[in-house]
């Protein structure tokens, strides 16, 4: 795993050369050999991207690095993206499929890792699994008791209350994205708030727009590490 590299706003700072243009008119100009323009389109999808891959494996360090991984994807196939959908859309997919790639391989590394057979480990082993760090130390911060929970949630119900909830995307977009009907959106949205409601709502009603930020120097940091790799190829 790549080391982290701290990350400024996910908006595109002000003055950036191609903030006033269309996403579809920065794809254009960097495959007509602007590449530096890339930047723009980081800056503006870094936090939904991150709230997508971070619901998926539950590790900053780790969605970190797939992020990086799936940006240096989209660079390298960006003449393949035919606006069918919003870049944003194909970004989030390329995201996820990189996230449950990752996931994917972490459970065959548990399979292969030896596991007492017997009900005492596979009750700890399942513990382990069900509580994460972040729930063990949620404080008084409304956005660190917000994450505590979604990580909480099963996964099947996590990726879609992020998108919805966190990162604000219609039952459509998020479906597009997750490769799910719309029907089956709304449905694993409702059982997912109702998991939440207990725990959450109480306290804080309806999800705080600040959890899972991703900015300052962690957007900067990013930014740059993945530009770096992009330059090198």
């Amino acid at each position: 795993m790549r080391s982290r590299v701290d990350m400024s706003e996910s908006a595109v700072k002000p003055g950036t050369i191609g903030e006033s243009m269309s996403d579809a008119e920065v794809v254009a100009r960097v495959l007509a050999g602007e590449r530096e323009l890339f930047e723009v389109l980081m800056r503006r999808n870094n936090q939904r991207v991150y709230r997508a891959v971070r619901s998926i494996l539950t590790s900053d360090a780790e969605a970190e690095d797939v992020v990086q991984d799936a940006y240096v994807r989209a660079y390298s196939n960006l003449g393949r993206f035919e606006q069918r959908s919003s870049f944003s859309t194909w970004l989030t997919r390329i995201a996820i499929h990189e996230a449950l790639a990752r996931k994917r391989q972490h459970q065959r590394l548990v399979e292969i890792d030896a596991i007492e057979d017997s009900d005492e480990a596979k009750m700890k082993f399942l513990k382990s699994e069900a509580r994460t760090p972040e729930e063990d130390a949620m404080i008084s911060s409304v956005s660190e008791m917000i994450e505590g929970a979604v990580d909480s949630l099963p996964p099947v119900y996590r990726s879609v209350f992020m998108l919805r909830e966190i990162e604000g995307l219609s039952t459509s977009e998020a479906a597009e994205c997750l490769d799910l009907s719309e029907d089956a959106i709304k449905v694993r949205l409702h059982r997912g708030r109702a998991l939440l409601r207990r725990e959450i709502y109480k306290r804080t009603g309806e999800a705080n727009a600040s959890a899972f930020r991703f900015a300052g120097a962690r957007c900067d940091g990013l930014v740059a590490a993945v530009l770096t790799r992009i330059n090198k190829n």
